[in-house]
């Protein structure tokens, strides 16, 4: 398929592993075996099952009729604000541990930046008796207060990491730096599609649940099983990846992206990686990256804590160099205005991460007559506090 990972772990020429010595066996095995493993007719069984009835899933699709007629188009909601954790995050986090458990590792570790991702990663460690470790930058330690709470609560060890800007790149480092140092027994389960190859096919694997279900919801409410248009924000690209998963090869389907402007991509404060970065190495795999011109990591900015990376996932990077995706970069203040539209309009809180991609419904041009699926990635729960600083109610 044409934009398929190849059988070396590439997007076109991004992608790839890159990893130390010490961590080549774990790497060459996952590779080996992820495939095998997760097409296994047991293992599916029981994750489906977890699905269902751990996650709440299918998630609706839901008809968002008042924004609709603010559009003027139709405008499909899908809701992942529904999964259990309050985020699409829980599809991979399930699907990695049961995959770590058939690989006979023992301890788990994680990254995370708005906190979904180490929630969801220490509820399925409390659900399958695991230890659990979660990196997670002091900056989003203090503005994700609620969710560093909710990992303490399920029994994951949080761990504050003091470098960089000390946000997602800075936790993402420490994570590997922990899986480095206790190859043997320890999975690193990655919240994004991001990483050594296979980490950003397996993680799309496992969030393209999404798409899947919206194609057979859609059928359902339009009699086709194809929107004209699938539009979800991008930090990694996980919540996108599954939403665009299964929509790749049909050209028909425009896929939109959006990705965190911070306070505007001629500032030196975003995280519009796709618009500002170029290729290079990140944490494992080659794609865009936010760099100076000698090659340091340009620190990103943005008011989500889920989506200031410096880098991008290899297959969103190559989406949108082929131009299979269309990428629209958003202010903090366009998502914020967008959240408080969406919620007075259809009484639906977003997290940050999702208002951006809510922002594309003003930016872009739509017909009449267009089917538009948009994934509100995440509730806002989680960016009440920022809510409340920022907006006037």
């Amino acid at each position: 398929m044409k934009y398929a990972v190849d059988n070396n772990g590439y997007y076109g020429k991004f992608g790839g592993a890159y990893v130390p010595e010490i961590l080549h066996k774990n790497v060459s095995e996952l590779q080996e075996r992820y495939l095998t493993i997760m097409q296994d007719s047991a293992f599916q069984k029981e994750l489906n099952q977890l699905l269902h009835d751990y996650v709440g899933r299918p998630t609706s699709l839901y008809f968002a009729t008042r924004l609709s007629q603010f559009v003027g188009a139709k405008v499909y909601l899908k809701r992942e604000d529904l999964c259990h954790t309050g985020a699409h995050k829980l599809n991979n986090a399930l699907g990695q541990i049961l995959l770590a458990k058939h690989m006979g590792k023992t301890r788990i570790v994680a990254e995370t930046g708005a906190g979904q991702h180490g929630v969801a990663t220490a509820t399925v460690c409390a659900l399958m008796n695991m230890e659990c470790v979660v990196y997670m930058g002091e900056t989003d330690v203090k503005r994700q207060y609620l969710n560093v709470q909710r990992m303490y609560m399920l029994g994951a060890k949080v761990v504050p990491v003091t470098s960089g800007n000390k946000t997602l790149k800075d936790a993402t480092n420490e994570a590997i730096r922990d899986w480095t140092c206790n190859p043997k027994d320890t999975f690193y389960i990655i919240g994004s599609v991001v990483g050594p190859h296979p980490y950003p096919d397996m993680v799309a694997r496992f969030q393209a649940v999404i798409s899947e279900e919206i194609m057979w919801q859609l059928q359902q409410h339009e009699n086709t099983s194809y929107p004209d248009y699938v539009i979800a924000c991008v930090g990694g690209g996980s919540n996108a990846a599954g939403s665009f998963y299964h929509f790749l090869e049909h050209d028909s389907v425009k896929l939109i992206a959006a990705e965190a402007a911070g306070l505007g991509v001629d500032t030196n404060e975003s995280a519009a990686t796709i618009h500002l970065g170029r290729e290079g190495i990140l944490h494992g795999s080659k794609t865009l990256i936010m760099q100076t011109d000698d090659g340091q990591i340009v620190e990103p900015y943005s008011i989500s804590a889920g989506l200031d990376y410096p880098g991008i996932g290899p297959m969103h990077a190559f989406l949108a160099e082929s131009g299979r995706a269309q990428v629209y970069a958003i202010t903090d203040d366009e998502a914020l205005q967008a959240a408080l539209q969406l919620t007075r309009l259809e009484g639906i809180i977003p997290a940050i991460e999702s208002s951006h991609a809510l922002v594309v419904l003003a930016k872009h041009s739509f017909k009449p007559n267009d089917v538009i699926v948009l994934t509100v990635s995440g509730r806002g729960d989680k960016d009440m506090e920022t809510y409340c600083n920022r907006l006037t109610f």
